[in-house]
């Protein structure tokens, strides 16, 4: 069939078909069985794919790289997230496009401490894990699977654990005292960086067919259930607030980040299926987590949850863009 030869197609038809049954069933169950299966997944189904992959990707050449293109879109996200929010839109507009600010009394500036952090943390940390990775999978197969994942472990997580929580812990208001560990603890506890080292120590470990075909389907399962669990997740959410911020917010992480990046990386040597796998990384929506992050710390949670809303829908126009831009 014509749609199994276009990979693009492809991931498309995969893309809607299984987050539409995932926003199906997110409707139809309960919140808890979305977040029964999102920990399933953490715990049990990542780690899986992640060993499963690992042993059949290319980890030679450049890859340490991943990590360091990984913090420079986050940082560049931020700068210019701060620089449209000091600089970029007035007092008297955002109070248009958020009347609530109009009349709190903690109010000194174009925008509230909280919409800042929720902001800030939008443009800078993106779904990498259980979007990017899917869509990297399906259109450039598992030879640049690195290349993803040392963007996402090294990269999303480290940012969104360390720098995430120290911008959220600033900007907003947490009903329990941070510790300092708290980030480095969430690092070293996430099953998917034991899964990594597994999955590298197990490479030179030789595997019956059988097995070995069985960990492939496995993995390839767990990046269907993923792609349910973000429909399930898109499901419950219900707002359409700010949209101009949001918007703005959007063009920087999907749009301005990965355009300048992805074309400064052809000077860095980096150039063919790499670079476009790591474009992609970077064009990815906001990511889950901001959400995580913006219910514990108090920050706005409307403009978090709109941006991954508006993020995901608009992921299906920029695919294309990266694609033909940064195509090999």
């Amino acid at each position: 069939m014509l749609y199994l030869e276009n990979p693009l197609l492809k991931l498309y038809l995969n893309l809607i078909g299984w987050v539409a049954l995932g926003f199906f069933l997110g409707r139809l169950l309960p919140r808890s069985y979305s977040t029964y299966l999102a920990k399933f997944l953490f715990f049990f189904g990542t780690p899986l794919s992640i060993v499963a992959f690992i042993r059949s990707a290319n980890l030679s050449g450049a890859i340490w790289k991943a990590p360091l293109i990984a913090w420079a879109a986050i940082l560049a996200g931020g700068g210019l997230a701060w620089i449209l929010i000091n600089f970029g839109v007035g007092e008297e507009r955002f109070k248009t496009l958020n009347p609530i600010a109009q009349n709190s009394p903690q109010h000194t500036s174009a925008w509230s401490l909280p919409t800042q952090g929720s902001f800030l943390l939008a443009t800078m940390v993106g779904n990498t894990g259980f979007l990017g990775i899917p869509v990297t999978l399906s259109l450039l197969g598992s030879e640049h699977f690195a290349w993803a994942l040392f963007y996402d472990l090294l990269g999303t997580t480290m940012g969104i654990n360390i720098l995430g929580v120290a911008i959220a812990s600033h900007c907003g208001k947490s009903d329990r005292p941070q510790s300092w560990l708290r980030p480095l603890r969430a690092i070293f506890q996430n099953p998917a960086l034991w899964a990594f080292g597994l999955g590298f120590v197990s490479r030179s470990l030789p595997l019956s067919p059988q097995i070995a075909e069985l960990l492939t389907t496995g993995a390839w399962t767990v990046i269907t259930l993923a792609l349910i669990t973000i429909g399930m997740q898109l499901s419950k959410l219900n707002s359409l607030h700010n949209l101009k911020p949001i918007l703005a917010c959007l063009a920087i992480k999907m749009l301005l980040v990965p355009l300048v990046i992805g074309t400064g990386l052809t000077f860095l040597g980096i150039a063919g299926a790499p670079r476009l796998v790591l474009v992609l990384q970077m064009a990815m929506p906001p990511a889950f987590g901001t959400t995580l992050l913006a219910e514990a710390f108090n920050l706005d949670r409307e403009l978090a949850v709109t941006a991954i809303g508006l993020g995901c829908v608009s992921l299906l126009f920029t695919i294309p863009i990266w694609m033909r831009l940064f195509n090999f």
